[in-house]
This record gives structure tokens, C-alpha cells and sequence, in this order.
């Protein structure tokens, strides 16, 4: 895939440096942040999907670790919790590359392009909404955070034995509801370098841990995953951009420790509120980015004139989704 690599001038290394910038920060807040804007950001300036999610992944997993580091030293990483979800994940990691590879044989650049953006259009809006919801209702209320009803429940009536007690996040679940969330959170890193964006919303409505811990505890999924899934996009499709991965991890390592220290100084529904605003922006871009793909695959008759003009919206919406998210 080397012939998908593009060029990048001085203007593309400002932005990537940024891009890492305000993905760090979003990846050390919230857990899941940076990635569905960097891969985004990437494909703004012409980096073909595949591409993008690749060398996202490469980028992922030192910040991750970094990230993760500092979330263990506040108490907010479940070393359990993360430890059990990690071999389901990676799993999830590689069948969502072979994937990625079967639609980059049949459809090229344009159709990991199409791929990866119908991704981002069909998840982040269900996750923006929820996100909504519960800011909505925490700040009625006056309360740090919404519990979710649907975790409770489960840990009331799924008994299904080994019941593990998660002492950080503060429940006792199955193991068994450990296993799909990990995997979830695996095909989805490989398929939109996103696995925090079910990763963090599982471990929060599907197991109950606090935003914070579940937003901590996949930094350290996100470090496992990175490490195995770059090794296999590297020798199986050649697909990490090792140009943009040094050049956004060099803005994300310092993001990421502004973003984890963020957590100690905000109420709980901030991390959904900064996740729900910047996912809306990025939808938008991507919608934005689908008619020029379309066209580039045949699919569709276009007026060529007006493919800059999409193509610069897309991109300074990315903009916006990274001014933003900062205040909040």
C-alpha cells in the first residue's frame, strides 16, 4: 500500500503535530477521544482509510501506555478489568484487519475509504446521543454522573460463574460479559482506530465502572491492542505511515498527560460531553467526505468543481471538532 502514502508539505506537519496535540489530550481525558479524531484528521488531508486506521493504531500504543501510566497513579485504571478484556480484544484487532485487507483487494483505497467513514457515520451518533442523554440528566440533578440502570441489573441477574469482583471499577460481573465488550472493542480498533469509542461506553453500560475508571482502564486495552495490531498491519499490508505516526505522537505524548491530569479537576459528565460534541462535528465531517468517495469508486456522477469545496469543509470541521473540544 506504499503507493497510498501521501505527501506531506509543511502545512499537513503543522496540522498533524496539532492533530496529536488535541488527540492526546482527548485520548488522556477521556480514553477513547483521540482516535475518532486522528483517523478522521488523516483522511481530511488524503490519507486513505486503511492508511489512517493504521498508522493511528502505531501511534496508539506508547501514548496509550503513557496514558495509562498516569491513570494507575490517580486510581483510575481497573488492572483486572483491563487484563481480562485484553486477549478478547486483540483477537478483535486481527479479524477486523483481515477485513479491512479483504475490502482494500476488492475495492482499493476508495473502498477502506467508504469503509472506514460508513463506520464512523453508523457508530458515533449512537454514542453521541447516549452520551447526550446522560449529561442532560446529571446536571438536572446535580450529580457527578449518571449510574447506568442496564450494568445493575446485569450484575443483579447475570450470575453466569466466574463472577469477578473489579475492586477499582467497583462491581462484580461475569466473565463472561468481559469477552464480546473485548472483542467489540478489538474489531472496532482495526476497523476505525476506535476501540476506546465501544471500549469506554461498554465498560461504563455494560459492566458499570465510572467513567473515569472505564476511561483509564482502556488506555491499557489500548496499549495492548496497538502493539500486537501495528506488528500485523505492518508485515500483512504494509499499511502504518510511519511519517504521520512520529509526527502526531510527538503532539499526542504531551496531550495525553494534560488530558489524564484533566480528570481530577472536572465533574464525571464532562468526559461525555466532550466525547458527544467532538463525535457530532466528526459524523458531519465525515458525512461531508461520502460524495467524493462515492465518485471515486464510480458509483456516483459528480460535479468536479465542487469536490475542493467538500473536501475543504471536511477538513475545517476537523478544525472545529479540535477547537471545540479543548474548552470543555
Amino acid at each position: 500500500m506504499a503507493e497510498s502514502f501521501i505527501a506531506l508539505g509543511l502545512e499537513e506537519v503543522i496540522f498533524l503535530i496539532l492533530l496529536g496535540l488535541f488527540g492526546g489530550m482527548l485520548s488522556g481525558f477521556i480514553g477513547s477521544g483521540g482516535a475518532f479524531v486522528i483517523t478522521p484528521g488523516m483522511m481530511a488531508i488524503g490519507a486513505p482509510g486503511a492508511v489512517a486506521v493504521a498508522s493511528n493504531m502505531c501511534h496508539k500504543f506508547p501514548k496509550a501506555m503513557i496514558g495509562a501510566w498516569r491513570r494507575v497513579r490517580v486510581g483510575h485504571l481497573d488492572l483486572r478489568l483491563a487484563a481480562l478484556m485484553a486477549p478478547s480484544a486483540i483477537a478483535g484487532v486481527q479479524v477486523g484487519i483481515y477485513v479491512q485487507g479483504m475490502v482494500a483487494e476488492a475495492l482499493g483505497p476508495a473502498g477502506t475509504d467508504l469503509y472506514v467513514s460508513t463506520a464512523f457515520l453508523i457508530a458515533l451518533p449512537i454514542v453521541a446521543v447516549i452520551s447526550f442523554r446522560d449529561v442532560i440528566k446529571a446536571r438536572k440533578y446535580g450529580i457527578e454522573d449518571t449510574e447506568p440502570e442496564f450494568a445493575k441489573n446485569l450484575e443483579r441477574r447475570f450470575k453466569i460463574p466466574p463472577m469477578i469482583k473489579f475492586r477499582v471499577a467497583g462491581r462484580t460481573q461475569s466473565l463472561w460479559l468481559t469477552i464480546p465488550t473485548g472483542f467489540g472493542t478489538g474489531f472496532l480498533a482495526a476497523t476505525i482506530a476506535v476501540g476506546g469509542f465501544i471500549g469506554v461506553p461498554s465498560m461504563i453500560y455494560i459492566i458499570g465502572a465510572p467513567a473515569f475508571i472505564a476511561s483509564g482502564t482502556e488506555l491499557g486495552i489500548a496499549f495492548v491492542m496497538g502493539s500486537t495490531g501495528t506488528f500485523t498491519w505492518a508485515y500483512t499490508l504494509g499499511a502504518v505511515d510511519f511519517r504521520m505516526t512520529a509526527l502526531i505522537l510527538a503532539g499526542s505524548l504531551l496531550g495525553v498527560q494534560i488530558g489524564a491530569v484533566g480528570t481530577t479537576y472536572v465533574r464525571e459528565y464532562f468526559v461525555k460531553l466532550a466525547m458527544a460534541v467532538v463525535m457530532l462535528l466528526v459524523v458531519l465531517s465525515r458525512a461531508l467526505a461520502i460524495p467524493e468517495i462515492l465518485y471515486r469508486l464510480g458509483w456516483i456522477s459528480l460535479n468536479e468543481a465542487s469536490i475542493p469545496i467538500l473536501e475543504q469543509l471536511s477538513f475545517w470541521i476537523m478544525v472545529a471538532a479540535m477547537v471545540a473540544g479543548t474548552p470543555i
